[in-house]
């Protein structure tokens, strides 16, 4: 039997996997970091928690997540003419007393089983509206298209001084990086505009860290990107996380296939819900699965972590996965 590692890479790769890749199995996500007292998340029900960037973020009662405050008094970058004048960037150097407890529990994980895997958000495109507000930054790429590329330039910087004092400090195998790209039914720019604004900006990111000792770069956008696969491509990622089922997802496998991975193929809206039943999780994984086949593909939600929003729904989903590989791999 297959190491969880082996199973991907096999998956991955167009080769010989034994059962389906479930979920994130394969993955020791590291949420841990030195930077994380000064970009504080907020706690479920917690209300306007500013992190090191002034960003402020509520996670509501009754939400399946935090974001940010878009208000006028909260929103950071107010004249995008003057963006230096508001914008702090955290620092990323820390001592190495501070690295301690974050290099030991990387050197926890059983690396011939799992993928250490630092998890970094927001991404690039997410911390340009996280500033400006998302209105006002798709804007900007028209009317103040010079401005956006400084601010997408200084967020890359920032992203690359992280990479290397993770890279330095953790040694990982795999990175999961999260930048929503788009809505259900649609990417929130066009193609072109994404290539000239991000796979510039991408490509040095995702570049350092192949260069770097990372085997598998992980992204997640649980949205429409059909369009932005060629892109996803030629900037280095592995596996698109997230995919939901308006991307026709078995096309894009056989498409693009073997250049990269797809993993999800269940919209967590269809089974992580109030009320939510075993037979919808069967269902939408049976459905999945049978669609999308063995390689190139990991089943999944779309949700882009190893958790549900509602109790027992990631549970189900799991064991629903490893059910349907007793049934496709014999």
């Amino acid at each position: 039997m297959l190491t969880k590692r082996q199973n991907l890479l096999e998956t991955i790769k167009g080769g010989k996997p034994d059962r389906f890749v479930n979920q994130y199995e394969a993955f020791a996500i590291q949420m841990g970091h030195p930077s994380n007292k000064e970009n504080p998340n907020p706690a479920y029900g917690e209300l306007n928690v500013v992190n090191a960037w002034g960003v402020t973020k509520s996670w509501p009662v009754g939400t399946p997540g935090p974001f940010p405050v878009h208000d006028k008094e909260h929103i950071v970058i107010k004249d995008i003419t003057r963006w230096r004048d508001y914008v702090t960037v955290p620092k990323v150097k820390y001592s190495e007393a501070e690295w301690e407890p974050f290099i030991a529990a990387a050197e926890k994980v059983d690396r011939k089983e799992y993928f250490v895997t630092p998890f970094f958000a927001p991404g690039i495109f997410e911390q340009c509206h996280y500033l400006l507000e998302i209105q006002n930054a798709l804007i900007n790429f028209y009317e103040e298209p010079e401005k956006m590329h400084e601010i997408i330039d200084m967020i890359t910087e920032f992203e690359l001084g992280w990479a290397e004092e993770v890279v330095k400090h953790i040694k990982p195998d795999a990175l999961f990086h999260h930048d929503d790209w788009g809505s259900q039914i649609s990417t929130f720019i066009s193609p072109a505009m994404f290539e000239e604004f991000f796979l510039p900006a991408y490509k040095q990111v995702y570049g350092y860290y192949k260069k770097n000792g990372i085997e598998v770069i992980l992204h997640h956008s649980d949205s429409y990107a059909a369009t932005l696969v060629p892109y996803m491509i030629e900037m280095g990622i592995d596996i698109w996380q997230g995919v939901m089922r308006t991307n026709n997802l078995p096309e894009l496998i056989k498409k693009y296939g073997g250049q990269i991975s797809f993993m999800g193929g269940i919209n967590s809206a269809d089974v992580d819900y109030p009320g939510w039943t075993r037979e919808d999780v069967k269902r939408e994984v049976k459905r999945a699965c049978e669609e999308c086949g063995k390689l190139y593909f990991i089943p999944s939600a779309s949700q882009g972590l190893p958790m549900s929003n509602f109790p027992g729904v990631y549970e189900a989903l799991t064991e629903e996965i490893d059910n349907m590989s007793k049934v496709m791999f014999k």
